[in-house]
């Protein structure tokens, strides 16, 4: 309302204060992030090229299945990690007008897509090689050199994974993370080959060539089955993301620092966290002095999101509720 003299009745005519704005640097951090997420990815994925070259190479000469299984189950891995990269780069696209959340879920879908596809080819592969083991009547002669091409797999593939686990745990990557873990396993699988092979090529002094190809069928199943449970496991996983399970601890803790830092903020009430792939979006409630204006309220929430953000880059938006602070209410 205004008064005769034209000055506003009980408005306060105080300028709008400026926003707090988050540093420049966060946004080329996130960029350099994933430059360095998808160049560790990369160079494992050439790493497992080379692997299933040497292996193929392997079976042809040998024909010795768990060498094939192997080999299949790299490419399946190879597939998942370039599918990986891609979705890493997707999820790094800014909000818009109809993903008001961003993109980070390309990075759980892609991950429960493939995980799903590996369950069922390991599923095949475990059906293939129990029919095999069942009609096969014949095998290549085996060498204990056979048992070399698995063998120097898994220490590759060990390599990998402690370089790519090391890039995870320094990137706060959990994608990374995974896919390291996912490099642990297919080293265990390599050695398991391994010692399928060296165990096959003693076999025919104990019980003959037939014993030798009963050995190959089981070690091949044994791989396939890992490939099912590997499958499920991962599948599990980027389910939660896709249906907002609460993340770890650790993260709320930083939230929580990162607000009761603000000048202003006397309590944490609560907290409310999405974590998809790259990115967060947090809810949080903090209580101030009871006493505040509106004005000094709304600067406190604004300096709330900008050191959220500053603190975790991954945030890409966050949702300050003001509550007032009563020290008996606790």
């Amino acid at each position: 309302m205004q008064d005769h003299d034209g000055t506003n009745d009980g408005v306060n005519t105080e300028s709008f204060p400026e926003p707090v704005r988050v540093p420049d640097d966060i946004q080329h951090e996130r960029r350099a992030r994933t430059h360095r997420l998808t160049r560790v990815a990369f160079l494992g994925v050439g790493v497992r090229l080379f692997i299933i070259v040497i292996e193929l190479a392997g079976f042809s000469y040998w024909r010795y299945a768990v060498l094939l299984v192997d080999a299949l189950a790299t490419i399946a891995d190879v597939v998942a990690s370039l599918s990986i990269v891609v979705a890493i780069r997707l999820a790094q696209r800014p909000p818009d007008r109809d993903h008001p959340f961003g993109h980070g879920r390309y990075e759980p879908l892609a991950g429960l897509q493939l995980a799903l596809l590996i369950s069922l080819v390991g599923c095949y592969l475990f059906g293939q090689q129990l029919f095999s083991a069942v009609v096969d009547s014949a095998v290549g002669v085996v060498t204990v050199w056979a048992c070399a091409i698995p063998g120097s797999a898994a220490l590759l593939l060990e390599v990998c994974y402690r370089w790519i686990s090391r890039t995870g745990k320094r990137e706060n990557s959990a994608a990374l993370a995974a896919e390291a873990t996912h490099y642990r396993i297919d080293a265990i699988s390599s050695l398991l080959a391994a010692v399928g092979l060296l165990i096959a090529t003693m076999a025919p002094g104990f019980g003959g060539q037939g014993l030798s190809l009963l050995i190959d069928h089981l070690f091949a199943m044994l791989l396939a089955a890992m490939m099912i449970v590997l499958g499920i496991v991962a599948a599990r996983e980027n389910l939660h993301q896709l249906m907002d399970r609460i993340p770890a601890a650790k993260w709320f803790d930083l939230v929580e620092r990162a607000a009761v830092t603000v000048p202003g903020v006397l309590e944490v009430e609560k907290i409310r966290i999405q974590n998809a792939g790259p990115d967060a979006h947090v809810d949080i409630d903090v209580e101030v002095d009871p006493e505040a204006t509106v004005r000094n309220a709304h600067v406190i929430a604004q300096h709330v999101r900008a050191r959220i953000r500053t603190e975790w880059p991954a945030v890409q938006d966050v949702v300050v509720h003001i509550e007032p602070y009563y020290a008996d209410d606790h």
